[in-house]
């Protein structure tokens, strides 16, 4: 007799013949409690509810995180920049648009110890790609129109390049709020900072210098005159010219570059550039030409000759601008006065002489009075037969410290002002396609 308080049983049997010939049946006895069945389906229904509700939320938020990343896309300007890179003929390696995760796994979520520069317009990381690839991964701060224009501008030029002297892009991503660009890692860092930090003091001998200047030189001549259509750089400096481990001269920062049609010799634009580089003719005119890449050319030469900045802040005014400087010197025959040290105890007498007007010449006032690019080029390669400096690389050892790696566009604010103008307009022909 069951008990008042005592639950009942079901008792299920399920009895199955043995029609395999064995000897005796198989009997299988399932005793379930009779509130086992409703709470294993609550447990199960719950379960279910919370696998789908997750599933749902992650999917919702999967989807507003495309939706993001298009609109960042759209915004940063990928629609033109997929048109224009994909509509030239022929040209280098193709440039990649990454993926804002591959960017974040190659720089470990953009870590601290990831950076390698800081400067006004972003932040330089250091990364390594799923294939092991060391990269520069440049991080812009804040985008406005201008430099969304300025980002599409430089990725289009640097993907019809392919010369050894010019910084490498691998690519670029735009599904962040603000843009990026991965280019090849040059590990040591600018040459401003080996200038004019006593970071090269070592290496940075006057045959060093003068190969980096022949460097820079050839390759701007390459870019006015060898280009499938002439480039003109429009920001020259040495805070714009990298160097490899090799300590090779690689020219970088074609934000503010202009591509001009075979059939024009300058353009009318707003004024672009750098204190203390910038062509005083065009700014007053606003009339940009390839001698305005020489004469920016000339004043980075002329520090690599003196070690002075190109705005010398402790000075009077006739002598605070490096250019107005040089010439004046070298015009009242105190050229071995200014002279870097270095350069005066290893350099042929004539090679400096000849060195320094050639830096006059770039430094005319009028355009029309300076030589090309080209012609500089030759006039060094001339001047290098004078004690046989080779053109190819003769580097001393220097430091291999990478801390100081900087940011392809700045350098220390003291140094000099960047000219706030920005350019509205941005001379580019569809003419290319994945470099």
């Amino acid at each position: 007799m069951t008990s008042r308080n005592q639950k009942p049983k079901i008792w299920l049997c399920c009895i199955w013949q043995c029609r395999s010939g064995l000897s005796s049946d198989v009997i299988v006895a399932f005793v379930v409690h009779r509130r086992l069945v409703p709470a294993f389906s609550i447990r199960i229904g719950f379960i279910s509810l919370v696998v789908g509700i997750s599933w749902l939320y992650f999917s919702i938020k999967k989807r507003k995180l495309i939706k993001v990343r298009e609109k960042f896309f759209q915004q940063n300007g990928g629609l033109l920049l997929k048109q224009r890179i994909s509509t030239k003929e022929g040209g280098v390696e193709a440039t990649r648009i990454f993926t804002a995760e591959e960017l974040k796994k190659a720089t470990n979520n953009y870590a601290n110890d990831r950076i390698l520069g800081r400067g006004g317009n972003g932040i330089v990381y250091r990364g390594v790609l799923r294939d092991t690839r060391i990269v520069a991964i440049k991080k812009s701060r804040i985008v406005d129109e201008s430099q969304i224009e300025q980002f599409i501008n430089e990725v289009v030029i640097l993907t019809q390049i392919n010369h050894r002297n010019v910084i490498r892009l691998f690519g670029c991503c735009l599904e962040d709020e603000v843009p990026s660009l991965v280019y090849e890692y040059v590990s040591e860092g600018n040459l401003y900072k080996h200038i004019h930090n006593q970071r090269g003091a070592g290496w940075l001998t006057w045959q060093n210098r003068f190969r980096i200047a022949a460097e820079v030189a050839t390759t701007l001549a390459y870019l006015h005159s060898f280009a499938s259509m002439p480039i003109i750089h429009r920001d020259v400096k040495s805070a714009n010219i990298l160097l490899d481990n090799a300590y090779t001269a690689k020219v970088a920062d074609f934000g503010a570059s202009k591509l001009i049609p075979l059939d024009q010799t300058h353009v009318a634009t707003l004024v672009l550039g750098t204190s203390g580089y910038l062509d005083p003719e065009y700014f007053q005119t606003s009339q940009l030409t390839e001698k305005s890449d020489v004469y920016s050319f000339g004043v980075v030469l002329a520090e690599l000759l003196t070690g002075l900045k190109p705005i010398i802040r402790d000075r009077n005014d006739e002598q605070k601008n490096l250019a107005d400087y040089f010439v004046s010197s070298v015009n009242n025959n105190h050229l071995f006065q200014i002279l870097d040290h270095h350069v005066l105890q290893e350099g042929n007498l004539e090679q400096l002489q000849k060195t320094a007007e050639l830096v006059n010449n770039c430094l005319k006032l009028h355009r029309e009075d300076r030589p090309t690019m080209k012609e500089v080029a030759i006039k060094l390669e001339d001047l290098r037969k004078l004690t046989g400096i080779s053109s190819s690389n003769q580097n001393g050892q220097g430091d291999n410290d990478h801390d100081e790696f900087s940011d392809f566009y700045t350098v220390p604010v003291d140094s000099y002002e960047n000219t706030a103008n920005s350019d509205s307009s941005c001379i580019l022909h569809p003419t290319y396609s994945p470099s």
